[in-house]
């Protein structure tokens, strides 16, 4: 099974499986970082069911919302099928269906760890913002839980800071930051044998 099939599989559950990694103190320091201002317009990359996107369209923000998972995304959908701020993508890591300096802000929560070639996802989501618009990834610090590639199919152990911030400086950005979000993601083995708590890292940087 690969990534996508796994978050296929996963996502009537999804919501409840994020509850336990990290809480929503991760997103408002997101928040925070970007500067949020209503009625910009914010992509969600890798959006899942809607993690970073609620709280975005709480604070009268629009968004696109990208997932290559169709699963996610229907349940994102009946979850705001209320709402007429959303607009709804699939899309891959290399080509997120959105057009060139489309978005104010781009927001990438928990995503990177799980694209192929991360500094060619991170130069895609510097291509759809705006002059002046802001990046903001919050991913895993480099780990050694194997448990993880194994189980939940992530691709990488997490990152170094230093590479962060080199890629995100080669994607054309400026006033580069990588720190520490001061959270832990946290999981368990489905087996009981390992609990893995990793710090976050919170990056951003400006077109």
């Amino acid at each position: 099974m690969g990534s996508t099939e796994y978050f296929e599989q996963v996502a009537s559950n999804w919501d409840q499986m994020r509850q336990s990694f990290f809480d929503t103190s991760v997103r408002e320091k997101a928040y925070q970082i970007a500067g949020l201002s209503e009625g910009k317009t914010a992509a969600d990359i890798g959006a899942g069911t809607g993690f970073i996107t609620e709280g975005l369209i709480a604070k009268g923000l629009k968004v696109i919302a990208v997932d290559r998972s169709a699963a996610m995304l229907e349940q994102m959908k009946a979850k705001f099928i209320d709402s007429n701020l959303i607009v709804y993508r699939t899309g891959q890591s290399t080509a997120l269906s959105i057009t060139d300096k489309a978005v104010d802000y781009t927001f990438a929560n928990m995503y990177l760890h799980h694209v192929e070639f991360p500094i060619l996802a991170i130069q895609e989501m510097t291509r759809i913002l705006k002059p002046n618009g802001k990046l903001i990834i919050t991913d895993l610090d480099e780990h050694d839980f194997d448990f993880l590639v194994i189980e939940q199919h992530d691709r990488w152990k997490g990152f170094k800071r230093a590479d962060i911030k080199r890629w995100l400086t080669e994607a054309g950005l400026k006033n580069v930051t990588v720190d520490c979000m001061g959270e832990n993601c946290c999981a368990d083995s489905c087996c009981g044998k390992e609990k893995a708590e990793i710090s976050i890292f919170i990056a951003s940087g400006i077109k």
